[in-house]
């Protein structure tokens, strides 16, 4: 397999961040519960201990009770606008490439399974592992997580978990994987072949330290 991180690396910029002040100016999210999102951001930033099931729920409160069918929508609408003129050729040419050598593209994100869904009419992957919300029995999204946010360590737990049930356990391997920012550190630890993309400074200092392939993809 060749294993993609979304955000950061396939695109420039983060989906979740820009999906916050695209619900302000839809008024679907109130200020006080935005300015809570970018407290939460900025301690992210200074790379403090954070929750992420807590500031998805956060963002998905705009969403909560709503048809899974017109949320998905909504989300596809969103990356149109703002998210398609993001896409970083590099990563299809990458994508494009490894499909050519046999290898199975898999994007794993942190970001929301509605956003990634629509990028697959850009971007050549053969499956996603992505972050995903609860419905409820009535068909309508709830603010709780579904398992866990596909981030950091969980993204080498829930590609496994998918590849052994997919292939059986043994029967795959990780030969590409590429990411962009410190938490996709143990993704890029899994791969025979990784690749830093555009790095922030300390997946940059851990590249320079485990001599890891770094590429610039902007």
């Amino acid at each position: 397999m060749a294993v993609y991180d979304f955000d950061g690396t396939c695109i420039n910029g983060n989906s979740p961040a820009l999906l916050v002040p695209y619900l302000l100016g839809h008024r679907l999210l109130p200020l006080h519960r935005a300015i809570e999102i970018g407290f939460w951001a900025l301690a992210y930033k200074l790379r403090l201990p954070q929750n992420e099931s807590w500031v998805r729920g956060k963002v998905f409160s705009a969403f909560e009770g709503k048809p899974k069918a017109d949320v998905d929508r909504y989300l596809a609408d969103f990356y149109d606008e703002k998210i398609a003129s993001r896409v970083r050729p590099a990563a299809i040419e990458a994508m494009r490439r490894d499909k050519a050598a046999g290898r199975l593209v898999v994007i794993v994100s942190a970001s929301w399974s509605g956003i990634v869904a629509r990028a697959a009419r850009d971007f050549p992957f053969d499956h996603a592992l992505t972050t995903r919300m609860v419905v409820d029995d009535k068909g309508c999204y709830t603010t709780q997580v579904d398992g866990l946010p596909v981030e950091g360590e969980e993204k080498v737990r829930a590609l496994t978990r998918w590849a052994d049930e997919a292939f059986g356990k043994g029967a795959w391997c990780v030969d590409h994987a590429y990411g962009d920012h410190h938490s996709d550190a143990p993704l890029l630890a899994c791969a025979e072949r990784p690749c830093a993309v555009c790095p922030d400074n300390p997946l940059g200092r851990e590249s320079k330290r485990r001599d890891w392939r770094v590429e610039d993809w902007s």
